[in-house]
């Protein structure tokens, strides 16, 4: 293998599996701000329990993700070294920002949740909550800041030596796709949160245990998720809209979509044979048209009028995308149909559907790492979109067998990470809320 391609593949592996923490780490902080809140309005020891249960998960969760993260932003450095000397002067403002303004704010106040609840007031635990619940999410904002402009720069400027200057730090970080980015990120967190809390108190609930905490928790994760999936519905569908608008080979690779052509059908499941630039499946007739300004007629780009070097992996793009969708979709009717075993008050009792939700708990985190890949995989071959390809980026001087080397010093540190996390998980949960 190239060097070139051994890079993309260790810095693909990193942050897949450094963005399963954080996808933990916001949707947690919210329902700890939610339960916080309703013991302090309530004073019902129940939702103190539920805190301080999820307190302990939450710094297991930010401990593994910090440590994952920083491996992240010294690649940029070492197999990254061109795209590092171009946008130095763009990404050093966000990532400083992200670390003094948000990564600080988190980890002091984490330290609150799990060691301060003997030792401040009621209120100021809240308040250390919410200061959790603020510093996670300014985090990931600034992270998504720096992901969305390599997607849609703007506010540069390219000097004489070639060098990506800033222009305007506004236009930088409220760039084209930063928002709903954003939202999207966000909402898919809460949403992986709610099924995992909605899972584990499942299991409490189906065996019996912790009694009316299991079952007020359950309430939480089931309301949450149904309203999740659902906005997370509405975040993705205006995100198409934008990549249709910004980045339309990507948007044609999502959907296997070849030709420009006015009543564009939606795929729901598929292959596309990128030889014969064809796509195969079942789909619905004109539906992306129809999605995407509401004219069943309405003309969508196809990847034939852009030049065939700068098309993406079509099929794996698409692929990835639509397991998301997918998913997005089961979440959907699972969620809503939890919401009506609890308004109903059939929700303790359904054994069978008690049994599913702990194997739920993965889905979302698949449905991340499937609609990372098809926002960077559908990207490529631009590191940044239209400004610099990803083969102009890597470093020069870094050899294969050198990152060959580190990456299976990273596999095996990660698979390290991930059986100790899996362990003190399994160990907090067996536990359980009333310790």
């Amino acid at each position: 293998m190239s060097a070139l391609l051994l890079a993309r593949i260790q810095f693909a592996f990193t942050i897949g599996f450094h963005f399963l923490f954080p996808a933990m780490t916001l949707g947690t902080a919210l329902i700890i701000l939610i339960s916080e809140t309703l013991y302090l309005i309530k004073k019902d020891e129940v939702y103190k329990k539920i805190t301080n249960f999820l307190a302990r998960l939450l710094g297991l969760i930010f401990v593994i993700g910090a440590a994952t993260g920083i491996t992240m932003e010294f690649s940029f450095g070492t197999n990254w070294s061109g795209y590092s000397r171009a946008v130095g002067d763009i990404f050093g403002p966000i990532l400083a920002a992200e670390g003094v303004i948000a990564f600080f704010l988190e980890s002091v106040f984490i330290g609150v949740l799990i060691f301060g609840r003997n030792k401040v007031s009621a209120k100021v635990y809240w308040v250390a909550a919410l200061l959790v619940f603020i510093g996670g999410h300014l985090s990931a904002f600034w992270i998504v800041v720096a992901n969305s402009w390599m997607q849609t720069p703007a506010g540069y400027a390219i000097n004489e030596a070639g060098k990506i200057v800033l222009t305007s730090f506004t236009d930088t970080v409220f760039n084209p796709s930063t928002i709903i980015r954003f939202c999207h990120t966000v909402v898919a967190s809460w949403m992986t949160c709610a099924i995992m809390v909605a899972g584990i108190a499942g299991y409490y609930v189906r065996q019996g245990l912790h009694g009316q905490t299991a079952k007020t928790m359950l309430k939480i994760g089931i309301i949450l998720f149904a309203l999740t999936p659902l906005l997370q519905l509405a975040t993705g569908h205006i995100h198409a809209i934008e990549v249709i608008n910004m980045q339309p080979e990507k948007a044609a690779a999502l959907e296997g979509h070849f030709d420009t052509a006015k009543g564009v059908p939606l795929y729901l499941v598929g292959f596309v044979d990128e030889q014969k630039e064809k796509t195969y499946g079942i789909y619905a007739p004109k539906a992306l048209s129809f999605l995407y300004n509401f004219d069943w007629n309405s003309e969508i780009k196809g990847l034939k009028d852009f030049p065939k070097e700068n098309w993406p992996p079509v099929n794996l793009t698409f692929q990835a995308y639509h397991i998301m969708v997918g998913i997005g979709m089961l979440a959907i009717a699972l969620g809503l149909l939890g919401a009506y075993l609890l308004w109903t008050k059939k929700i303790y009792e359904a054994k069978s559907y008690l049994l599913i939700l702990p194997f739920l708990i993965p889905l979302p985190h698949i449905a991340h790492e499937t609609g990372w890949i098809a926002a960077e995989v559908g990207r490529q071959p631009w590191i940044i979109y239209k400004l610099m390809k990803t083969a102009n980026a890597a470093s020069v001087v870094v050899t294969a067998g050198e990152i060959v080397f580190s990456l299976l010093m990273f596999f095996l540190i990660y698979l390290l990470l991930a059986i100790m996390f899996i362990m003190l998980f399994m160990k907090i949960v067996k536990n359980g809320p009333a310790v």
